[in-house]
């Protein structure tokens, strides 16, 4: 038995959900930072601002499928451009204080400008920390 948490809506081009919990684990789809700029919302203008807003919309995902940034196993990170990869880990390290999960990267080629976006597994169960 699994729970999904955020299926795309009739007539979506996005092809799975936001994220599935199954055997104590969440398992969170690959999510770019929000960008709707019609409606004032912008990716980032840096590598830095992107890493953030990517990491809020997994948190957002993993607290509503209760868990958080803190349970995180195995990360994935994507990136698009390898030149941005040292300034991308430079911000990304700072969302782990207590300890950097697994994680492997890769670059990725669906069409985006994003820089980056991330894919994880997590524990299920509360996040220890807010």
């Amino acid at each position: 038995m699994f729970d999904i948490f955020g299926p795309p809506p009739p007539g979506s081009p996005r092809p799975f959900s936001e994220a599935t919990r199954a055997g104590g684990l969440v398992f969170v789809s690959g999510h770019s930072a929000p960008h709707d700029p019609a409606n004032g919302v912008h990716r980032g203008a840096t590598p830095a601002e992107e890493v953030r807003n990517a990491l809020a919309k997994v948190a957002a995902i993993l607290a509503g499928a209760g868990s958080g940034l803190d349970r995180v196993v195995q990360m994935t990170m994507l990136i698009t451009d390898p030149a941005d990869y040292a300034a991308l880990n430079a911000e990304y390290v700072k969302h782990f204080p207590d300890g950097l999960p697994a994680r492997h990267t890769a670059r990725f080629g669906v069409p985006t400008e994003a820089r980056v976006a991330f894919a994880c597994i997590a524990l299920a169960g509360e996040p220890a920390h807010a």
